[in-house]
């Protein structure tokens, strides 16, 4: 860490003591309905905005901000993105009202140096970061900040720029990637949406294969993903579903430290399975 990200996080930990190690969260967000609907996915998402220690604040890293370049949202209020369509009118009318934090932004920018990362204020909050945290922490009353995917950079750089970022647990921060580890809209079958854990052989196989990794600890054939075969490359067909995991993946811990819920796959071809780090 360079004496400038030092400054900064030192500058940024003026109202925020230092503290255990806050627990990091990848979460499989899956459609946007899930904003609306009281499954037993978001129940468990609601479980652990109850349980958890309550965040200073929190970062968020989404699939659906998948941008040339990194860049940081920087407002002090930020909008909450409707980014889909075909859906109900309600779903339109939900609204996220966050806070952001300049400051936080500020930090996290100079934690990844020498990656240059744009202060950002035109994004905002979108669904991969909203419709989850609105179960998490309906009061909508803690700072969130995304983060955005560079869509021009290899896997292993978003694995080490998640390393670089682990300091921020030491100051209450909440990190959280959203995405979905299986993630191919192409072949979801519709007439099993309602079927409870039902995946294609494939997918199933893709998410046996990740949650092994994960239970050994061994990451690299995760960020090696598209050279693991049929059905991880079925399974991650684009990356910007996948890339948020290994952010959660690169913050410091322990195999044992890591957890798996959620751990169901939806319509054949999307996982559900989240991810806690203690």
């Amino acid at each position: 860490m360079s004496i400038g990200s030092l400054n900064q996080l030192q500058a940024f930990a003026e109202d925020l003591p230092s503290s255990d190690p806050m627990p990091a969260l990848f979460l499989g967000h899956g459609s946007p309905m899930n904003a609306l609907e009281d499954n037993r996915f978001v129940k468990e998402f609601a479980r652990l905005g109850k349980t958890l220690p309550r965040p200073k604040a929190i970062l968020c890293i989404s699939a659906h901000w998948f941008t040339r370049g990194t860049k940081v949202t920087a407002m002090q209020t930020p909008r909450t993105i409707h980014d889909f369509g075909g859906f109900p009118k309600e779903l339109y009318e939900q609204q996220y009202p966050a806070p952001g934090s300049p400051q936080l932004a500020k930090a996290t920018a100079e934690l990844v140096k020498p990656t240059a990362a744009a202060m950002d204020q035109d994004w905002g909050l979108d669904h991969g970061a909203w419709t989850v945290l609105k179960h998490l922490y309906p009061a909508a009353d803690i700072p969130v900040v995304q983060l955005s995917i560079d869509r021009t950079q290899p896997a292993k750089f978003h694995l080490e720029l998640g390393r670089q970022l682990n300091p921020l647990r030491q100051r209450g921060i909440l990190i959280v990637g959203s995405g979905n580890i299986v993630h191919n809209l192409g072949r979801l079958d519709f007439r099993q949406v309602d079927r409870p854990n039902y995946g294609f052989d494939w997918a199933v196989e893709a998410q046996d294969f990740v949650n092994g990794q994960l239970s050994k600890g061994d990451y690299k054939p995760l960020v090696d993903y598209a050279q693991q075969g049929r059905a991880m490359n079925l399974a991650v067909p684009t990356p910007d579903h996948y890339l948020p995991l290994l952010y959660v993946l690169g913050l410091r811990h322990q195999a044992g430290q890591l957890q798996l819920f959620n751990n169901e796959m939806f319509a054949g071809s999307i996982s559900m399975t989240s991810v806690q780090l203690s």
